[in-house]
């Protein structure tokens, strides 16, 4: 039987991890994109060629609420029930504290807390029982970040939400955790200058940069052990115990 997941932000970074992940796993998949309508097309075609699934893209901005209806219409229009959601895609703002603007600050938090609360609460119905909703945290919103104050903040919100949203899933049937990664080796992280990452390599027990593919296992594991449940599943290789 046909499997289907919706993957926010689903053809980047550890979105795309997750997506092919879950492909290899037999999954269909929706992947969301925010403006790179090339690029996510040359993914979606990769997937489909590799493990013969369908993958479908579809573009939504998560700072523009109209995007909201935009993804419903989408799955009600071509009559789609999915197995799990994935809210990866997010925003971050590294302005320092003193120039921080409050309709910056509004933006990230509508596209990390707002975006994915209503938009669940527009396609919940669509999901099937016993299915999984799972979401991106970040190590940030649990250890103090000194870059980006209001993506801490919305990351340990993103938390919250995840533990209490499981009383607000159980008429549906439905599972909610979170993953919390540390630093994960994606194309934007690569780009840091080499003394930067090595100061982050030196605080992690392992040495290194979590892989990708490391990390979309977790997804996967918390889409389909069907005991996990209001968990925010760590990923961070032993961050600050050196």
């Amino acid at each position: 039987m046909e499997k289907r997941v919706l993957i926010t932000g689903g053809t980047k970074g550890i979105g795309r991890a997750v997506a092919e992940c879950l492909a290899k796993a037999g999954y269909s998949l929706i992947l969301t994109y925010a403006s790179d309508k090339e690029e996510a097309l040359r993914v979606a075609d990769g997937l489909l060629q590799q493990y013969k699934v369908e993958v479908l893209t579809l573009q939504a901005d998560i700072s523009d609420r109209k995007s909201i209806k935009k993804i419903e219409s989408f799955l009600t229009g071509c009559s789609m029930r999915l197995d799990a959601v994935i809210f990866n895609a997010g925003l971050t703002c590294r302005d320092s504290f003193e120039d921080l603007d409050i309709v910056e600050w509004e933006r990230v938090f509508f596209a990390n807390v707002h975006f994915p609360v209503f938009l669940l609460q527009r396609i919940v119905g669509l999901i099937n029982k016993g299915g999984s909703i799972v979401f991106t945290g970040s190590l940030m919103g649990i250890q103090p970040h000194s870059v980006s104050l209001v993506y801490g903040v919305t990351k340990s919100a993103v938390h919250a939400l995840v533990k209490n949203m499981v009383k607000f899933l159980v008429p549906y049937e439905l599972r909610v955790n979170a993953v919390a990664p540390g630093f994960v080796d994606t194309e934007w992280q690569k780009t840091k200058p080499a003394e930067i990452r090595r100061n982050i390599e030196n605080k992690v027990s392992l040495g290194r940069f979590c892989d990708p593919e490391e990390l979309a296992e977790v997804y996967r594991m918390l889409v389909e052990n069907s005991y996990f449940n209001g968990e925010v599943i760590v990923v961070d290789g032993g961050y600050s115990y050196k």
